[in-house]
């Protein structure tokens, strides 16, 4: 089994014992993306999922993948209200043939963010 940790600057470092990514045998286990700075200072729901994108965008490309390689995303919201302005921002990022997906409304997130999302995407 090979097993490589991926690592970038241009997303938020882990806040615990976990990684930003690991790619093991050509496919890539993105960890959960927040924004944490976005939900502390009150941004839209749109805001912090563009930034949560961004994020998955920059991890991708330091495995030097991009979204066309995601097979599956795994959604967490706050509240299933904001499931539209997620969804529009999130489906900007597919235009087409977009990945299996979820999206689960949950109690609470870390930092009290509004929405996490993971990805895994394959060579």
């Amino acid at each position: 089994m090979s097993k490589k940790i991926i690592f970038t600057e241009k997303a938020p470092a882990a806040i615990g014992p976990y990684s930003q990514a690991v790619l093991s045998n050509g496919t890539l286990y993105v960890s959960g993306q927040v924004a944490i700075a976005l939900a502390e200072a009150g941004a839209s729901i749109e805001d912090e999922t563009r930034q949560v994108m961004e994020n998955l965008k920059a991890i991708l490309g330091a495995a030097e993948m991009t979204f066309e390689n995601v097979v599956k995303c795994s959604i967490f919201v706050k509240d299933m209200n904001n499931f539209g302005k997620i969804n529009e921002v999130y489906g900007s990022y597919f235009s087409v043939n977009p990945p299996a997906r979820e999206t689960v409304e949950v109690a609470r997130l870390p930092k009290d963010v509004n929405v996490e999302i993971s990805c895994i995407a394959v060579l």
